[in-house]
């Protein structure tokens, strides 16, 4: 009886391995482990806001708006930022994780060119610090993003592949979402964040 039980153990083994079980798996916990890497480099991006937005306001606290502006697109994004089962299998709530840290993009490229009209700003030693480490955390983001935008590609297709497609829809392996925007490499790219010297003004 025993000789049996073993028998039909393995026989489930092989069978499994053989539809492409193991291969789902394997390829889930990648797409979660590249998905953490994005948020991680989202949350060190989050980290360096608070400090800069001080660093901001001591030199242009007149510029209230824009500061608000970064400061509640850094609240908003890094609420969203759970990683959960949830938010890797919810195409919307996935769209909104990708709508706020859009958002928050676009609030820092306002900050820095704010930034510009204040010279004192730019030579300050913790601005250009920030600015050092918030150009260096997009580049990781944009690399994360990338990680993740292949490892999700390779599960999905694993997912819509005959025979494997009978075991995923069979174990509840679904397709995922993946960052989708009309212009992926554009979009990627980390916002300028070039303090050079201001240009002289010409001479009579």
């Amino acid at each position: 009886m025993r000789a049996w039980f073993l028998a039909c153990v393995a026989f489930a083994a092989t069978g499994l391995s053989g539809c492409g079980y193991n291969s789902l798996q394997k390829q889930d916990e990648d797409v979660k482990a590249a998905w953490s890497e994005v948020t991680n480099q989202y949350q060190r991006r989050a980290d360096l806001i608070p400090n800069l937005v001080k660093t901001v306001k001591g030199y242009a606290n007149q510029e209230q708006q824009v500061l608000i502006g970064v400061t509640e697109a850094r609240a908003k994004a890094a609420g969203s930022i759970q990683v959960t089962p949830e938010l890797l299998n919810n195409p919307d709530a996935f769209a909104k994780f990708q709508a706020a840290q859009g958002a928050l993009s676009a609030s820092l490229k306002s900050l820095f060119a704010v930034a510009e009209a204040y010279p004192d700003l730019k030579s300050n030693e913790n601005f250009r610090d920030l600015q050092v480490q918030l150009e260096g955390t997009e580049n990781r983001i944009t690399i994360a993003r990338q990680r993740y935008i292949d490892t999700v590609r390779g599960f999905n297709t694993t997912v819509r592949s005959f025979p494997t497609n009978l075991t995923a829809k069979m174990f509840d392996f679904e397709v995922k979402p993946n960052f989708t925007v009309a212009n992926e490499q554009a979009i990627s790219a980390p916002p300028s964040v070039d303090f050079g010297s201001p240009e002289k003004p010409a001479t009579k």
